[in-house]
């Protein structure tokens, strides 16, 4: 679905392309990607923010592959130009629209249940399938404890829906 999902953002433009892309190759909040400006990404080794949320200090290693997509979206862009302008006008796109945007293109592939978060929790699921560290995961989303994080990524009921599947009396 990921890469459905990559397909009809990049037909549709290629900035909510790249909007899903940094959203679920970095598990940011959708407020903090959106705040996001050219020259907090572009020839950088990390995404630093405060997070609006939590008012905490994030730091976020960027990949080689992010790097590549950060330098082909950004480039001939002026670095105080927010990484998600709107097409009308100075100011970004907000909350609201990257939901249209998102919701419109998961409609086209056949999903019903996506949101703003869904781009995060994606991260989160992925991250956890691959490396199976809740604690590394904990810290990058600033959890308070290894259970919230689990049972926001959606693991807590992906276990207990397997679980019954082999369960039978």
């Amino acid at each position: 679905m990921i890469a459905a999902m990559k397909d009809v953002l990049m037909k549709q433009h290629y900035r909510n392309y790249f909007l899903f892309v940094l959203g679920i190759n970095t598990g940011l909040r959708i407020s903090d990607l959106l705040a996001l400006r050219v020259g907090d990404v572009r020839g950088k080794s990390h995404i630093i923010i405060t997070e609006q949320k939590t008012g905490k200090l994030k730091r976020f290693k960027i990949n080689n592959e992010l790097q590549q997509h950060i330098s082909k979206f950004t480039i001939n862009k002026n670095t105080a130009t927010y990484l998600f302008q709107s097409r009308r006008g100075q100011d970004r796109i907000h909350r609201v629209q990257a939901w249209k945007i998102l919701n419109a293109a998961a409609q086209e592939v056949g999903l019903s249940e996506i949101g703003t978060h869904t781009l995060r929790k994606t991260f989160g699921y992925h991250f956890y399938q691959k490396y199976k560290d809740v604690a590394v995961l904990q810290q990058i989303f600033n959890h308070s404890s290894p259970a919230v994080t689990m049972r926001y990524i959606g693991i807590n009921q992906d276990i207990m829906d397997e679980a019954v599947d082999g369960f039978s009396l």
